[in-house]
């Protein structure tokens, strides 16, 4: 695990800067995450104690948006859409070969830190379903062997 009071000096910047701000706890948890990868526990109490609020009321926010991580980012993110146009086109049988080739489940990281399998309901792809997004970057029209070959391409380290 990190040595997370790394992040303090950046956790208090964005305090100063935001914590007066109406509404400031998701402009916060967004700058804190943007800077460093995620949001670290040690985050949540200073948070807390900034906007005067329970860390349980923290907590309870950054569980409830599922793009917020409180551990560090796998070095790899996969975002398969699952959305109908994509659905209609195969992606639920992209995330079956997904889960079997990463022996993952939906949300889940490899052990090594190396990929992440989100599921995603809309890349505005559509028209060129089905989609995948990996490390912000879109692949449309994916086939099964295309897939095979960029999570090859990741859990091997070469890059994406």
């Amino acid at each position: 695990m990190p040595d997370e009071t790394l992040h303090l000096p950046l956790i208090h910047d964005v305090l100063a800067r935001e914590k007066d701000a109406p509404g400031a706890l998701l402009p916060i948890l967004h700058a804190i995450q943007d800077g460093c990868g995620y949001v670290p526990d040690l985050a949540v109490a200073e948070i807390a104690h900034a906007l005067n609020l329970s860390q349980a009321e923290v907590r309870g926010v950054i569980s409830f948006y599922h793009d917020f991580r409180t551990t560090p980012p796998a070095r790899h993110t996969l975002r398969l859409c699952r959305a109908e146009s994509c659905q209609s086109m195969g992606a639920e049988r992209l995330a079956a070969q997904l889960r079997e080739q990463l022996a993952l489940d939906d949300h889940g990281t490899s052990a090594d830190g190396r990929i992440s399998l989100r599921p995603v309901y809309c890349l505005g792809a559509c028209a060129c379903s089905p989609a995948l997004e990996l490390d912000g970057r879109l692949h449309a029209r994916l086939t099964a062997e295309r897939l095979r070959e960029l999570v090859s391409g990741c859990v091997e380290d070469d890059p994406c």
